[in-house]
């Protein structure tokens, strides 16, 4: 226990005391009074942090709100009105924007009420675009005029001649002149500093996106040719891209990692849909879905699960239920998914009227994800801002010359868990000679060479740090090795020379607990390994430091007991019992299942309330024949990443699991399984 006044303070073992706190779905303003009385506002978030981690990002935000005496973090939202009645002629507003963001909309509109909307001009910066900008410039600032230069991030290395300009301007009274620009990291300073600067982020949610979009697309855009259908397909496009996009607030259960899905892909969706309309009447929705899912959006993507989602949005989006080809003048369209009726209509304000109707709040079910998102969501966000606190508390001297006080106080911890984990085990001075090559067991091959490298780990970690604790008690001379060592784990890393051995952790903490962990129960399956009992226990996957080589292993031998070969048999898991047209399996326990729950007959869907993570029911896995039929049919199961952390780096299998038909559903909530944190 790291604060032990703290554990005894509050009492954890007073079961119904801390009962109704574990079971709120906003925990961090239900603390027991007599708790909270007692213990600070941030020791509270500590709690949180240690059991209910699902709600630490609202208890960070609670804390930060209290400790600064406001009522919410988020900023008033930005209103250019207010923001022109600052501005003056001579100094240049930079909307510095976020990816997908673009205000010049607003901007016109702004020009429309305060001055007469034939005075904004705008111009947006790329090649061949600087001509143009300067002789604009220097228009507007003769008549008094408005002028928006865009995307400056494009064009840094023409900012020199910009400022010339500028230098050499006498504006009327007026003239204003906007500038947007993404982050860049050689815009310049000068520009930078003689201008009013604001930022401009794209508002989040759903409904916000898709606002966005109808404000960029003009009324005969939509009313083009009149066709009904036709606008019903922008909307559905529109839709999909504002999914795509709001989706990513959901890693990694909504997208494994953040995709760049931005107004460029909108714009080559909108003109593959337009093109369609163009052509026949017998619309080709397998070249929309081709073209969207391989040289757009999909273009994208490098993960097979997320392109899986991609691809069921694409079917579920555009398709001839959702847009049929018939005569929508004569009835109303209400096969839109979740319940939205779309309009009989080519007038563009009458789908801002439905974008209007939708909530504030983004429902998860909008983008097929389960009701309880919000404490997956919660858990990595606040997993993210620890990180990055750890980021800000580095030591300021990492990496700088060597300072025994400092190394010795900060680096303490590390030396002292892994003497503490070591105390009463052998292992880093285990001997071990490397296997030999042997005709035997594939499996036991593996798990001795599993073993052989386990050891090798440990003490390769064990020599690093004691070289450390050397240089730190004075006995021995700083290297270049020590000092790598340090600077990493001063910066709270992993440090490469481990990594490059076994991919864990990036936390040196939990690397170390993991690796031994891990050594300590490979003892064990080689010990049943060598009795030729391992495949009649129950093992769990998560103690090896390679479970895909186990399970390949385990292919190997299969093989050789059915004299086939490798290729010819499938991967199958059975919540039946056992596999009968297996000849050899295992019982995996320790399986976890993000996205939906199991019961080991089919997948159901999580509640509001539900656990974000639930344990599976041990399985039989086995390899079996291409043509066997198997415990489950192919109709009623789902194939599921089996990932080696919650983070989903690392696929060890895929696993059929049955989940009743409607695999879309599964699909799009994002269901994975992973190993049990060690």
């Amino acid at each position: 226990i790291s604060l032990p006044t703290l554990y005894q303070t509050v009492c954890f073992q007073d079961e119904a005391l801390w009962q109704p706190f574990s079971r709120s779905s906003m925990c961090e303003q239900d603390f027991p009074s007599i708790i909270a009385n007692r213990i600070s506002l941030f020791q509270q978030v500590l709690v949180v942090q240690a059991v209910r981690p699902d709600r630490l990002q609202s208890a960070m935000a609670l804390f930060a709100c209290k400790a600064l005496g406001i009522k919410e973090l988020s900023p008033p939202p930005l209103n250019l009105k207010r923001l022109y009645k600052e501005t003056l002629e001579i100094e240049p507003i930079l909307i510095i924007i976020s990816p997908g963001a673009d205000p010049s909309q607003e901007l016109q509109e702004l020009a429309s009420a305060e001055r007469s909307g034939e005075c904004y001009h705008q111009v947006a910066m790329g090649q061949g675009q600087a001509d143009l900008a300067v002789q604009t410039l220097k228009e507007c600032a003769r008549n008094g005029e408005w002028l928006c230069l865009k995307n400056l991030h494009l064009v840094v290395s023409w900012l020199p001649i910009l400022e010339k300009e500028l230098n050499s301007l006498q504006p009327q009274p007026g003239f204003r002149l906007w500038l947007t620009a993404e982050v860049h990291p050689k815009f310049s300073p000068i520009l930078l500093q003689s201008s009013l600067k604001i930022t401009y982020e794209a508002p989040p949610g759903l409904k916000k996106n898709l606002m966005r979009t109808y404000e960029s697309w003009t009324p005969e855009q939509i009313s083009k040719k009149g066709t009904v259908t036709r606008a019903h397909a922008f909307f559905s496009l529109a839709w999909f891209h504002a999914a795509c996009q709001e989706r990513r607030n959901y890693i990694p259960q909504g997208w494994t990692k953040f995709y760049e899905f931005s107004l460029s892909d909108l714009r080559a969706g909108y003109d593959i849909i337009d093109k369609l309309f163009d052509g026949p009447k017998d619309f080709q929705w397998e070249f929309v879905h081709g073209l969207l899912e391989n040289a757009i959006y999909g273009g994208r993507i490098d993960n097979y699960f997320d392109m899986r989602v991609l691809r069921s949005y694409l079917e579920q989006f555009f398709n001839s239920r959702v847009i049929a080809d018939s005569n929508f003048r004569t009835k109303k369209m209400s096969r839109f998914p979740y319940s939205i009726s779309l309009p009989n209509s080519c007038n563009i304000s009458d789908y801002r009227q439905v974008i209007e109707s939708l909530p504030e709040d983004d429902k998860p079910d909008f983008f097929g994800l389960p009701a309880n998102i919000a404490r997956s969501s919660q858990r990595m966000i606040s997993s993210l801002v620890i990180s990055q606190l750890r980021i800000l508390s580095r030591s300021v001297t990492a990496g700088c010359k060597f300072d025994r006080d400092i190394w010795s106080n900060e680096l303490s911890p590390v030396l002292n868990l892994w003497k503490k984990l070591n105390q009463n085990s052998s292992l880093i001075h285990q001997k071990v000679s490397p296997p030999t090559e042997r005709q035997g067991s594939p499996i036991l091959s593996f798990i001795i060479l599993e073993q052989f490298n386990a050891i090798r780990l440990v003490q390769s970690v064990h020599q690093s740090l004691a070289a450390l604790s050397k240089v730190i008690r004075g006995t021995s001379l700083l290297s270049s090795e020590v000092q790598q060592l340090a600077s990493a784990l001063l910066n709270q890393k992993c440090p490469l020379a481990w990594q490059s051995k076994w991919e864990g952790p990036e936390d040196p903490l939990q690397y170390l607990r993991a690796v031994v962990a891990r050594t300590l129960a490979i003892q064990n399956w080689v010990t049943k390994a060598e009795k030729q009992t391992l495949l009649s226990d129950i093992l769990d996957l998560s103690e090896l430091f390679h479970p895909d080589t186990f399970l390949n292993a385990l292919r190997q031998e299969t093989a050789r007991v059915m004299n086939c070969s490798v290729d010819s048999l499938k991967f199958t898991a059975s919540w039946k019992g056992q596999i009968r047209e297996a000849k050899l399996q295992v019982q995996i326990t320790g399986l976890q299942l993000e996205g939906c729950s199991f019961d080991g007959n089919r997948l159901s869907e999580n509640q509001h309330d539900s656990p974000s993570v639930s344990s599976v029911l041990p399985c039989y896995m086995a390899w079996i024949p291409q043509n066997a039929y198997g415990p489950y049919s192919p109709e009623e199961c789902i194939s599921l990443p089996v990932y080696t952390s919650a983070e989903r780096d690392c696929v060890v299998t895929n696993i059929d699991v049955p989940c009743g038909g409607n695999q879309d559903q599964w699909i799009q909530c994002g269901a994975a399984l992973f190993l049990k944190n060690q």
